[in-house]
């Protein structure tokens, strides 16, 4: 949320400016309403508070405007954009490569990095990528890709099947629950 607030002596400005709006709804930092003042009487009170008198409600007639901290108010704010932010994104996309000649040892230990990243909430993109004449038997990727699901069962799904892409077969799995 970039909504950019009227504050303080930006209030009085524009009550100069508007004369219509010489009055404002005051609410208080703990949520009461002081009712419908003057705005420079409603400037004294919040300075009398140490705090900052905010248009929230400029559309209202009469304008609502807060008492509070505003710096205290853009912190909190700012914090919770980024805890929005960050429940917006997946987990991260790991990759792990492969070879069609990969040996046996080779895919457990690659095997065991996946059941790491998928237990910590990652997905994972298997990538088996073919050289010169390795392309004409896709059916040793498909087993190695089917291995390595096998092999994360307890941990992991299935979330994109093994497909061919140019000079690669991918296959991408995500984490259980």
């Amino acid at each position: 949320m970039n909504k950019e607030f009227r504050v303080n002596e930006q209030i009085l400005r524009f009550s100069r400016d508007y004369p219509r709006v010489r009055d404002v709804r005051v609410i208080d930092e703990n949520g009461q309403q002081l009712g419908i003042i003057e705005v420079r009487r409603a400037l004294d009170i919040a300075r009398d508070r140490s705090l900052d008198l905010i248009e929230v409600a400029p559309q209202a007639t009469p304008p609502v405007c807060r008492i509070m901290d505003y710096g205290k108010y853009k912190y909190e704010q700012s914090k919770r954009d980024r805890e929005a932010h960050k429940k917006q994104r997946g987990g991260d996309l790991k990759g792990l490569f492969l070879r069609p000649r990969t040996d046996e040892h080779d895919i457990a230990f690659k095997v065991k990095n996946a059941i790491k990243f998928l237990q910590e909430g990652h997905k994972v993109k298997v990538t088996v990528r073919f050289r010169s004449r390795e392309i004409t038997r896709p059916e040793y990727a498909m087993k190695q890709l089917e291995q390595v699901a096998e092999a994360v069962k307890d941990v992991g799904v299935i979330e994109k099947a093994p497909a061919m892409e140019g000079r690669t077969m991918t296959m991408i799995l995500a984490p259980k629950g």
